[in-house]
């Protein structure tokens, strides 16, 4: 501001090459800030889905082979469900038996291909809250991926009962985390509302499921997008 004020004590010149400089400084400075923001993937996700253990087990490699980070939004995907999805609540009450059938094949062949157990546990579906608060606590403490690993094969692959506090904090343990941090952050209003800021942020970028990844702006959706996403990243499609 001070240097445009003082431009009429400049010479004509001077001023042209000068606002020029700025407006040049100004398309570089957001090059740079689009160059930094494509080098991350966002990864909305909430631990009670199996299509989302899925996708967790594949998305760190597929960020390492692009030198990719991982921007991880815990969400509530029972929120977003009841907001803009429900006809999930309808499948659940009347499943067509045929599309039922080959989904299971179908989860339990990706299964295979990611090289983890997936079994439906007795208790589904199931009160994620504090496992995704949970979530957000060892993003802080950046043990995500380690805390929400062991969450994902407590549920799909042991049939633990993730909503239970007491599993969680074991979870937290095994996860190299403060305990006692985690029980206290789990259960304060910064968790909350940061579970629900995350919610209603993939639900206003169009989201309507877990898992759901953003590149460059560009919604994915689903486990078997992530070929998709990787074949955008390679290829410079975005």
């Amino acid at each position: 501001m001070l240097i445009f004020a003082s431009m009429p004590m400049l010479s004509n010149s001077i001023a042209i090459k000068l606002k020029a400089f700025f407006c040049l400084y100004k398309i570089i400075n957001l090059q740079y800030l689009l160059m930094i923001k494509a080098n991350y993937i966002e990864f909305y996700f909430d631990c009670s889905s199996p299509w989302t253990y899925l996708a967790f087990t594949e998305i760190v490699s597929l960020s390492q082979r692009h030198e990719l980070d991982i921007d991880w939004k815990p969400v509530l995907v029972g929120g977003v469900f009841n907001t803009v999805n429900q006809d999930v609540y309808e499948f659940r009450k009347k499943p067509n038996p045929l599309k039922l059938s080959y989904s299971n094949n179908d989860l339990h062949l990706w299964a295979k291909v990611r090289g983890i157990s997936i079994s439906f546990p007795e208790v589904f579906p199931v009160n994620s809250v504090k496992a995704m608060r949970g979530c957000l606590f060892a993003n802080k403490e950046n043990q995500l991926a380690e805390f929400a690993d062991n969450v994902f094969q407590a549920y799909w692959s042991e049939g633990k009962d993730i909503s239970q506090e007491d599993l969680l904090v074991d979870i937290a343990k095994n996860s190299n985390l403060d305990t006692e941090e985690f029980k206290k952050f789990i259960a304060s209003q910064e968790a909350k509302d940061l579970l629900i800021k995350n919610t209603d942020e993939l639900i206003e970028r169009g989201g309507f499921g877990s898992p759901t990844f953003f590149y460059k702006e560009k919604m994915f959706f689903g486990n078997d997008r992530l070929h998709l996403l990787e074949e955008a990243i390679s290829k410079n499609l975005i």
